[in-house]
């Protein structure tokens, strides 16, 4: 029978080098999240959310340990297969949306398709259908600047999931947002999850959304614990 786990980390060591100490952000750090779970990780600025997230999304190899994602160990992959799976398998949301300004919100998330080999036609009609599912579909033609700070971030979602991940990450999400706005563009990540199957890791130092989620996590002293 196949795993129920998606993502695993297994004794994951995190460094960073500071003048003549290491700075040690996760020390042997273990981790699960189950397919279609959706995970709040809660912990103070300067706690290590970023590097967690950057190193279970394949954007930093980890120290020590190890990253697995649907029962592959990904720590010995060569940089041009883990960059496959993060464009395949994995989708990214931050609190700054990364929209590229110079074109509109359905070309930003046609983009991400084009590159994994969807015909215009294809990733332009995905595109549609996010877009009017994030309800934003209104606002297809308009470039980021012309848009709300929610509006982007609904398409920077739009994006993050274009191309069908398994696992979604996302890096306060809704972090620069005010609180109505906040609700507003977490109901529909929420949605979209939950419709989906996606799994998704969401760091955020909002306690009414982290409480909406299945369950909670924090980093002390390195490790990932439940609370």
């Amino acid at each position: 029978m196949a795993s129920k786990l998606l993502l695993e980390l297994k004794a994951v060591d995190r460094r960073y080098n500071e003048g003549d100490r290491k700075l040690v952000i996760l020390d042997k750090a273990d981790f699960s999240l189950k397919h279609g779970e959706m995970v709040a990780l809660v912990a103070p600025s300067g706690a290590g959310k970023s590097t967690l997230l950057h190193t279970a999304g394949l954007l930093e190899r980890a120290d020590g340990g190890d990253v697995i994602l649907s029962g592959v160990p990904c720590g010995p992959l060569s940089d041009d297969d883990r960059t496959a799976i993060r464009r395949n398998d994995i989708g990214f949301v931050y609190q700054f949306h990364h929209l590229l300004p110079e074109f509109s919100a359905l070309e930003n998330v046609m983009m991400p398709q084009m590159v994994a080999g969807l015909s215009p036609k294809q990733a332009k009609e995905r595109a549609l259908q996010l877009l009017d599912y994030m309800k934003i579909g209104h606002r297809a033609d308009h470039r980021p600047a012309e848009l709300s700070g929610g509006e982007q971030q609904r398409v920077a979602i739009a994006r993050a999931v274009a191309n069908a991940p398994l696992l979604l990450l996302a890096d306060e999400p809704t972090g620069n947002l005010d609180p109505t706005t906040a609700s507003y563009v977490f109901d529909a990540l929420e949605a979209l999850v939950r419709q989906s199957g996606l799994s998704a890791l969401i760091a955020t130092h909002n306690h009414e959304l982290a409480a909406r989620m299945d369950r909670r996590v924090t980093l002390s002293q390195g490790k990932i614990v439940s609370f």
